[in-house]
């Protein structure tokens, strides 16, 4: 299939864009405020959307996934990024600071239990949402799962998705010198971090481009820059995240609280080809997992966007739709 055909075909299955009815600015606490917007149906089966990065924040596209006759359709921008203030702040933000605003956003808008929807660091966080609140987790929706181990790291850090892209790996490790590149994460957390705007700028590009141009498997090469505000945003939060092990208390913290979500259907849709999130993880959690769905689309990678997981991801989310009755 060829990329305007599979695009055309995709685009066959996605519903109408949708319009927020609801956009506030929720203050959680610690000097943040996260921007929050409801869309679809007021009275709807509700769904709250994790985005990815950390610090990606959410986009209308993200809209596209959910029928808005039967959905209630939740995003918000994650501490520190997109709409949510202050910009680019590490300050307060760790994975269970995102845990508690995800709760208290579902206790402001009056839901009672919700589907949770995430991908990439979004699946992260879904996973150890409902694994702290199986009570409130009606169905888990993950797309390109990432479970926070050092070998992933060190697979996207360390030289293994470079093997297959070595010209922009090379790209990626210039601006560290050779003593500092066995450690890039610790590398370029001093230089994200080194309160010169115009060398954080500089290095957020370099560290958002390594990771923008391996998302789709249709990427033949480096694409543009980033908007300066979003890279640094994006790469601030990420390392700061990754140098932390997303503040897991143990590695392999999530396969090991599997028994907490046993009882939760879960759909998980993973690029065959996905270079960034390799399935490796998706498959291992879905051995685990007695009642997750695995759907892995061939000629496909990371994005969300690609064809294969788009139509994917619609049909998943109509079907737990129809098994939970709505």
């Amino acid at each position: 299939m060829d990329k305007v055909s599979g695009q055309k075909r995709a685009s066959q299955h996605l519903y109408p864009p949708i319009d927020p009815f609801d956009q506030r600015v929720l203050d959680v606490g610690d000097g943040h405020r996260i921007y929050v917007e409801q869309c679809g149906r007021p009275d709807g089966l509700p769904v709250v959307v994790l985005h990815g990065g950390p610090g990606g924040g959410c986009s209308p596209a993200m809209r596209r996934y959910f029928d808005p006759a039967i959905y209630r359709v939740i995003l918000f921008d994650q501490r520190g990024c997109g709409r949510s203030r202050p910009h680019a702040s590490v300050e307060a933000n760790t994975t269970w600071h995102l845990v508690a605003d995800i709760e208290l956003i579902r206790q402001t808008l009056g839901i009672d239990r919700w589907l949770v929807f995430g991908g990439s660091w979004g699946a992260t966080l879904a996973l150890i949402y409902a694994q702290e609140h199986p009570e409130r987790t009606l169905a888990l929706a993950l797309r390109g799962v990432f479970l926070m181990t050092q070998p992933e790291l060190d697979w996207f850090y360390g030289g293994g998705a470079g093997q297959f892209w070595p010209d922009l790996w090379a790209r990626f490790v210039a601006p560290i010198p050779e003593d500092e590149r066995g450690d890039l994460i610790a590398a370029y957390h001093r230089r994200l971090f080194s309160g010169d705007l115009t060398a954080e700028v500089r290095h957020a590009r370099i560290w958002a481009a390594w990771e923008n141009a391996l998302a789709s498997i249709d990427n033949d090469g480096a694409g543009g820059e980033s908007p300066a505000e979003y890279a640094r945003a994006f790469a601030r939060l990420e390392n700061h995240y990754f140098r932390n092990n997303g503040f897991l208390s143990e590695e392999t913290q999530i396969m090991n609280r599997l028994d907490r979500i046993a009882h939760i259907p879960g759909v998980i849709v993973q690029g065959r080809y996905d270079m960034i999130c390799p399935p490796h993880s998706a498959y291992r959690l879905a051995q685990g997992w007695p009642r997750a769905r695995l759907h892995l689309v061939a000629r496909a990678g990371h994005a969300l966007s690609e064809p294969g997981i788009t139509a994917e991801l619609v049909r998943s989310m109509d079907g737990l739709a129809r098994e939970l009755g709505a």
